[in-house]
């Protein structure tokens, strides 16, 4: 009997897989004009081979074989319709909360929220209000960042780069990042304490756009474990940060101005309740990943005086240096693309985007990249610094 059952189960398995595959192709012939792709192989998709490919020559090779402006696939355990170029992105941008909704994988919500937050939406997870947002990201309140950013700048270089004949840029730059957000967010500057979130953070970052399979030994298994470390570490930071709020002196006091402290004060002006502890985990995690992927002129540098920091007003000076900024991140953008639900039925290019592509394949995603990949050298150039 058991030898029946062995030989029995792949013929079981593979008869489902040509099910579904036949179920597929029949849904995309009752529309044909939903946007042209492939979804690859059942479940798995073509995860594999963005992942394998990597965002620009993925992106640029569907653009080129299906269409430029719109094409079908499957990631991260979802259908999704890609959306390319300027002209994407102004559509989507324009069209917010009209004909799209936030939206975030199955597969990501895993890996970042707390197991009773997996099947909220992206709206639910968003505890904090846009007042408060806009309060923390005002130009006042980031003035008051500029020389804390500086001094962190000048240290880490110190102590990374100067002893070193030989650096790698990019991992340096986002360790310094991360190094900076739990500053500001976590008000915590001691190395080890950080290297224990670091760790595990990487982990996730690392495996949060892999092939999202739970088994022992893959990316998106180690994503996941290193999820849950972070919300047991930072939940163990916010009850200490409670207790030490928990007094009149330390409440009032000026030297809490992270954001984390500034959370835990903060009264929602809708039901006059403060954030519970997980909402507040929720929300520094999304900010960690944000500002963790999203990553001095000579004038100003000789008006110095030694040790003399940074100032907004220098800021706002450094042009050439905003120039190579923005042109760095068209090149590389922050993050390789948002994610949105369909809200509404609406056409684009030609092709009908269904709502939720009940028509099609239901629950269907909308995914776009943030800017064009150059295909053939670099469009736009700065030009060389004249001295």
């Amino acid at each position: 009997m058991e030898a029946f059952l062995s030989y029995l189960l792949p013929i079981v398995i593979l008869l489902a897989s040509l099910s579904l595959i036949s179920r597929a192709k029949n849904r995309y012939k009752g529309n044909s004009n939903l946007p042209p792709g492939t979804t690859g192989w059942p479940v798995v998709g073509e995860s594999a081979k963005f992942a394998l490919l990597g965002p620009e020559k993925y992106i640029n090779g569907r653009m080129d074989a299906c269409s430029p402006a719109v094409f079908q696939t499957s990631l991260l355990g979802e259908k999704m319709a890609v959306f390319c170029g300027p002209a994407g992105n102004k559509f989507l941008f324009s069209n917010e909360n009209k004909l799209l909704t936030s939206w975030l994988p199955l597969s990501m919500r895993k890996a970042l929220v707390f197991p009773s937050f997996v099947e909220s939406t992206k709206e639910n997870l968003a505890a904090l209000k846009r007042s408060f947002m806009h309060e923390i990201l005002k130009p006042e309140a980031l003035k008051h960042y500029i020389p804390v950013m500086d001094s962190m700048a000048k240290s880490h270089i110190e102590e990374k780069w100067s002893p070193n004949g030989e650096v790698k840029v990019f991992p340096l730059s986002k360790k310094y990042t991360f190094d900076l957000a739990c500053h500001l967010f976590l008000n915590i500057d001691d190395p080890e304490h950080i290297k224990r979130l670091y760790d595990p953070f990487h982990s996730v970052i690392s495996g949060l756009f892999s092939v999202p399979i739970d088994w022992p030994g893959t990316a998106y298994n180690r994503a996941i474990k290193g999820g849950k470390i972070i919300r047991n570490e930072l939940l163990s930071i916010i009850r200490q940060r409670e207790k030490e709020l928990s007094t009149t002196e330390n409440k009032d006091s000026t030297s809490k101005n992270d954001l984390l402290s500034r959370m835990l004060l903060a009264v929602d002006d809708e039901n006059d309740k403060l954030m519970n502890e997980m909402d507040v985990s929720n929300n520094i995690i999304g900010l960690l990943v944000a500002s963790y992927d999203t990553t001095k002129q000579m004038e100003i540098a000789r008006s110095k005086k030694p040790g003399e920091l940074l100032t907004w007003e220098d800021i706002e000076k450094m042009k050439y240096t905003w120039n190579v900024a923005r042109e760095a991140m068209r090149l590389s953008p922050p993050a390789q693309g948002a994610f949105r639900a369909v809200a509404t039925d609406f056409t684009y290019a030609g092709f009908t985007i269904p709502k939720g592509w009940k028509k099609a394949i239901p629950n269907e995603k909308i995914v776009y990249h943030s800017s064009p990949f150059p295909t053939k050298g670099v469009p736009v150039c700065l030009q060389p610094h004249e001295t």
